[in-house]
């Protein structure tokens, strides 16, 4: 529909004795349009025709309540009442009378003095890491006041991650605002949400080391933290973009390489640079604590018969002579570290998260197997003073099964308490002479040696024949 402006246009050059060819022309309109205004006459433009469905407006809200919102269940109900309109009708009928709109209110703006807030967020990105395509998590943190900003990526994220980046980020600002706005990630808030929210006692008492407060926005109050929610789509469309990464180390040391040149872009809006802004804030920062102590999670593992302990899918080698025993598992950013008691026992270099992998150090390796063969079992030694026969069936028995071999020595013990033991070294005898180590048939020959002097056995056909 014509404006005002211009419907007054075409009049005046009408008036003037121009065609309607030519004033369509001019105007930029069709000459239908001029038609309808030379008909009309008048500038002013004309109220909207009445809609057909203007007489059922209390109806269609009706309607719209108990579809609960459903507008094609609306457009069926009012066809089964007789009342025909197409569908694009209501719908343009209900967003001109406010149906099933929700008010919109114009959205503010936060401004922040210096040293008073930062944020902190974690977006999901896909990168192509060492030739393959990897799911990582980028955390950033970003003071408000000068947009400075830093990030890293972590193959997963936990209250350690968090803890790990945040002590780095901080150390990497050179203090740390008053407060830290973030959403309600469970990583970081214990229960609650909003203004109710609490941090897990872990994060808190990080917090309190560093002198800030954690605070968490409203449920689906984003823009509270947009500050760091759009530098999250510029990491992924300019840092990512053309840069190649021979690993998580190499990929987070290029970011902070990133991060470092970023704080000399200019920003539009601000009218400076990042590292401008960050001169009249960083005195105003709190100071970071004198000393940090070590940032780790606490496990405790058993010891496995093999002499490792299992943390996340992966294993950590110890001493032999801690199998079975109960140790304390110190999880850090990129070491493990084994204590009993409070006397550390063991480190190790961190293997990736679920990978399945086995640290062995060198001073292990083979330790175990050293282990079994120099120390004997109870029962080997009893076995051995036995006889030849059982001394050398306990060797052989060792040589074919190795560290597997407690299992058929524990069966030949048996059988010696069992059977009568010149009935068993000869059946061992006979074993040893035809190579045989398999126990089920040395204890068939030592049960047909004893079978007339300890058994009633049921003699078969031939025997009652000859009878």
């Amino acid at each position: 529909m014509l404006d005002r402006d211009t419907r007054i246009a075409i009049l005046k050059l009408l008036r003037e004795g121009h065609g309607i060819r030519t004033v369509a022309r001019w105007v930029g309109v069709s000459r239908n349009s001029v038609k309808a205004v030379q008909h009309s006459g008048e500038a002013e433009v004309p109220v909207d025709r009445a809609s057909k469905l203007d007489p059922h407006l209390d109806r269609i809200r009706a309607l719209h309540v108990s579809c609960e919102g459903n507008e094609v269940r609306v457009h069926e109900e009012l066809a089964a009442a007789g009342i025909e309109v197409g569908y694009a009708t209501l719908t343009a009928f209900c967003r001109a009378h406010g149906i099933g709109e929700q008010p919109k209110e114009p959205a503010g703006r936060y401004d922040f003095d210096p040293g008073v807030e930062m944020q902190h967020d974690t977006s999901p990105h896909k990168v192509r890491v060492g030739g393959r395509v990897l799911a990582l998590v980028c955390a950033s943190l970003i003071l408000c006041f000068s947009r400075k900003l830093y990030a890293q990526v972590y193959p997963r994220w936990s209250r350690l991650e968090a803890r790990l980046f945040l002590s780095e980020a901080i150390a990497w600002m050179g203090g740390a605002a008053s407060r830290c706005m973030l959403d309600n990630s469970t990583v970081i808030i214990g229960r609650g949400t909003g203004k109710d929210a609490v941090p897990a006692p872990e994060m808190a008492a990080f917090a309190d080391r560093y002198g800030f407060t954690f605070v968490a926005h409203e449920v689906g109050d984003a823009d509270r933290s947009g500050k760091v929610e759009r530098p999250f789509d510029y990491i992924d469309h300019n840092f990512y973009a053309g840069r190649t990464f021979a690993d998580l180390a190499d990929l987070n040391a290029q970011l902070r390489d990133w991060c470092e040149r970023d704080l000399h872009r200019p920003r539009r809006r601000l009218r400076a640079k990042p590292v401008e802004l960050f001169a009249a804030e960083a005195h105003l920062l709190r100071p970071l604590p004198r000393y940090v102590p070590e940032i780790y999670d606490l496990h405790s593992r058993k010891v496995d018969v093999e002499g490792y302990v299992n943390l996340h899918t992966n294993r950590y080698s110890v001493e032999a002579r801690h199998i079975g025993h109960r140790l304390e598992v110190r999880e850090g950013g990129d070491r493990v570290q084994i204590f009993d008691g409070h006397r550390r026992v063991q480190e190790h270099a961190k293997l990736p998260y679920g990978a399945h992998l086995r640290s062995t150090l060198p001073e292990h390796r083979g330790q175990r197997h050293r282990a079994r063969s120099a120390q004997p079992t109870e029962q080997e030694r009893l076995l051995q003073a036995q006889g030849e026969e059982l001394a050398e069936l306990v060797r052989r028995l060792r040589r074919h099964h190795g560290g597997r071999a407690v299992t058929a020595v524990r069966r030949l013990h048996r059988m010696w308490t069992e059977y009568p033991i010149e009935a068993l070294r000869g059946a061992v005898s006979v074993a040893l002479e035809f190579g045989l180590l398999d126990l089920d048939r040395v204890e068939r020959l030592v049960l047909q040696r004893i079978a007339g002097d300890f058994f009633r056995l049921p003699r078969n056909e031939e025997d009652e024949d000859d009878g």
